[in-house]
């Protein structure tokens, strides 16, 4: 085995690349190791040219692996890796969202990377050196690829304000905010954000941190890349046909801004040139309409550039800085549901439902990397008729999956904290029209649905996309709130998500190289005012969370017992839980540190609360009850006091008076005032009525016959 290791180092830590034969039939492999977490990264191009498609055929992959964090997961009957997490989506996603706009986008051959998790240690996350990975994978291969690309997670702490990089997995709880940012050349293109309500001066501050940490780790990438880089393949790319250009010029061109710049929102127009565009190169050169479907999209590509930069003109007649119209409404939907949402931003139509459910009902994770209980999730759907089109419903992509994500992210900022609040909280995203920025139309209809449902947040959050059109770093224009054509067609999709106070979620998507700071920061400043301008219209519809939750809704009683009780409240082979859930229609949740949570409807979860309070109380000399005799015994009388717990009243604690026969001042049955006096080693309760009322018992009048008889 042969093999060449490079190492530098990231936020204190040693990165190292290591280049061996172990996968040499690959175009580029690379071995990433941060701490102990080792990456496995390669790329493979195919060698032909695939044909009959209109796109770039890149796929990412990250793999997840159980051996790498020493466990053995899955069900009973698989052990096998399954299909892959939302965490190995996600991480997926961030690396082609870094990779692919550095790849000339009319290529047609294949490409794969593939990153393999082949050990994971607790503090160091594989999504750093997998993106830097796939980046001296592609660079040192012979595919043609316009890297290196630096990645860097940058946080700040909660108590000191600092800035980490590279934080450490086990502080992610202590951030305010943690964040992934990729790019080149003092640019940025990829980023991956989640605040706490972060202010838009220090998201810039961020910005300017990571490019120079980018740059550290591009400067080392080169280094490599010229010791042991391989010479690209020279792939064909179609050049335009000259009979295309000329039939587009003479039929098309004159007509393009009208089909284009309509004043309306939204590719109807577009449609219907692409629709005249086809039948003509059907009738006068049918062998090209593929290669004219993208000469066009190249030419509304360059108008649309053109008139925002030079004239500070979009497609319908907006101003640059103008959102769309917005319409807001909390509820109506049905008393079935526990909270809706709906929320319109142009032709941007979305419907969010919220369910509420007890802590039995939270999502189990059992990943590579994380393990535990997931009490937030939001979910998105994207069927195919929010764009008026047929297609497969069911099943889930990376889109959707990301989607859901980063709206999950942008709203966890603001829900209460479990202690207060210790519901499950599911919120499904349905995407009922799209025209631009469906994830952050999600963001603000389950702002509604959750006001709502009654689930006290801190404030609203809404959520808005800023697109651009760019020429050089002087010529461009930032776009606020984009539809369609220009998502399709523009540099930029950054996704902005926050609250009156701050950002609390970001993602960067874009279309070349990269994006300067300066830029970035522009956009920040008018998606606060986009966003500030959306939660106004939130509050006029619903000002804050609805008081109460619905009917509908379960409720959730929460004690605290003694660890020590959990036993006597589980009872033997969980029978006396299991009594208790069917007497009152509860789910009953106990966690191993003594955190009791009961779910139902009706007065169940209060009777179930008593209970429970009954069996795990831990009785105190000086406490009083009413209590009811059970037996009498020579010596004194037993009165039941909880559910399973009796005490002893002694003869001499019955009454404020001599008592000859316990049978005399009480029988079984009698509801009678006690009072705890004593607990033996044993436990054992005695307790005293005559202590707790000395009145409780009236001493008996003399009997008149038997005091006559005496005085004879």
């Amino acid at each position: 085995m042969t093999e060449k290791k490079f190492e530098t180092e990231i936020g204190g830590a040693k990165l190292s690349a290591t280049f061996s034969d172990l996968v040499d039939q690959a175009n580029g492999a690379v071995i990433m190791q941060l701490g102990d977490t080792v990456v496995l990264v390669t790329a493979v191009m195919s060698r032909d040219r695939r044909e009959g498609i209109d796109f770039f055929p890149l796929v990412v992959d990250y793999e997840e692996k159980f051996y790498a964090a020493g466990r053995i997961l899955g069900s009973r009957f698989m052990k096998r890796e399954g299909k892959p997490s939302d965490e190995a989506v996600l991480t997926g996603r961030m690396i082609d969202r870094t990779i692919r706009p550095l790849f000339d986008q009319r290529m047609r051959n294949e490409v794969q990377i593939v990153a393999t998790v082949l050990s994971l240690d607790e503090k160091n996350d594989p999504s750093v050196p997998a993106i830097i990975g796939a980046s001296l994978a592609l660079s040192t291969s012979d595919i043609p690829w316009n890297g290196p690309v630096g990645a860097v997670s940058v946080g700040i702490t909660k108590n000191n304000n600092e800035y980490v990089v590279n934080p450490d997995n086990n502080i992610e709880s202590d951030l305010y905010l943690d964040t992934l940012i990729c790019g080149k050349d003092g640019r940025i293109n990829m980023i991956e954000a989640k605040a706490l309500e972060i202010g838009e001066d220090k998201l810039g501050e961020i910005f300017d941190q990571a490019v120079k940490e980018i740059s550290k780790l591009e400067n080392w990438q080169k280094q490599i890349i010229g010791e042991i880089g391989k010479n690209k393949t020279k792939i064909d790319l179609p050049a335009t046909p000259e009979k295309i250009t000329s039939l587009f010029t003479e039929h098309i061109a004159p007509i393009l801004n009208d089909y284009v710049f309509t004043g309306i929102a939204g590719k109807g127009k577009m449609g219907e040139l692409a629709d005249k565009w086809q039948e003509i190169l059907k009738v006068e050169a049918a062998e090209l309409v593929e290669e004219g479907g993208r000469f066009l999209d190249e030419k509304i590509d360059e108008a649309l550039h053109l008139e925002a930069i030079k004239n500070s003109q979009r497609a319908d007649g907006r101003k640059l800085d103008e959102l769309r119209p917005i319409y807001t409404k909390a509820g109506g939907l049905t008393d079935m549901v526990h909270g809706t949402g709906i929320f319109y931003r142009g032709g941007t139509h979305i419907l969010s439902v919220l369910t509420l459910a007890g802590p039995k009902d939270s999502q189990i994770i059992e990943g590579m990397e994380v393990q535990g209980k997931k009490h937030f999730m939001h979910h998105y759907n994207f069927p195919p008729f929010s764009t008026g089109e047929t297609g497969r419903l069911g099943g889930m992509n990376r889109r959707a999956i990301g989607h859901g994500a980063l709206a999950e992210k942008s709203l966890e900022a603001v829900l209460p904290p479990r202690e207060t609040f210790p519901y499950t909280i599911r919120l499904v995203s349905e995407a009922m029209a799209s025209n631009g920025s469906t994830s952050m139309g999600s963001v603000c209809a389950s702002t509604l649905a959750l006001m709502d449902g009654g689930v006290p947040i801190t404030r609203p959050v809404a959520g808005i996309a800023m697109g651009l059109m760019y020429e050089n770093e002087e010529k461009y224009k930032v776009l606020t709130d984009i539809q369609g054509p220009e998502d399709h067609h523009g540099d930029m999709d950054f996704k902005i998500a926050g609250t009156t106070e701050g950002v609390t979620g970001i993602q960067l998507d874009i279309k070349m190289d990269g994006i300067s700071p300066k830029i970035l920061k522009e956009a920040l400043v008018g998606a606060k005012s986009a966003r500030l301008a959306i939660i106004e219209e939130i509050v006029a519809a619903i000002p804050a969370p609805r008081q109460s939750l619905k009917p509908s809704a379960p409720q959730i009683e929460t004690i605290s017992i003694p660890v020590g009780k959990i036993g006597a409240v589980i009872g033997p082979g969980g029978k006396m839980i299991q009594k208790i859930s069917a007497e009152t229609k509860t789910e009953i949740e106990i966690e191993d540190d003594g955190s009791v949570f009961i779910t139902g409807k009706g007065e169940g979860p209060a009777i179930a609360r008593a209970t429970i309070e009954e069996i795990t109380h831990e009785y105190k000399v000086g406490e009083k009850f009413t209590g009811t005799v059970t037996r009498l015994m020579d010596f004194g009388a037993f009165v039941k006091i909880g559910r399973d717990t009796e005490g002893l009243v002694h003869i001499s604690e019955l009454a404020s008076f001599r008592v000859n026969k316990v049978s005399e001042v009480v029988e079984v049955g009698d509801e009678v005032p006690v009072v705890v006096k004593e607990i033996d080693d044993q436990h054992r309760i005695n307790l005293s009525i005559k202590r707790a009322d000395p009145d409780f018992i009236k001493q008996p009048a003399p009997n008149p016959t038997e005091q006559k008889t005496g005085d004879n």
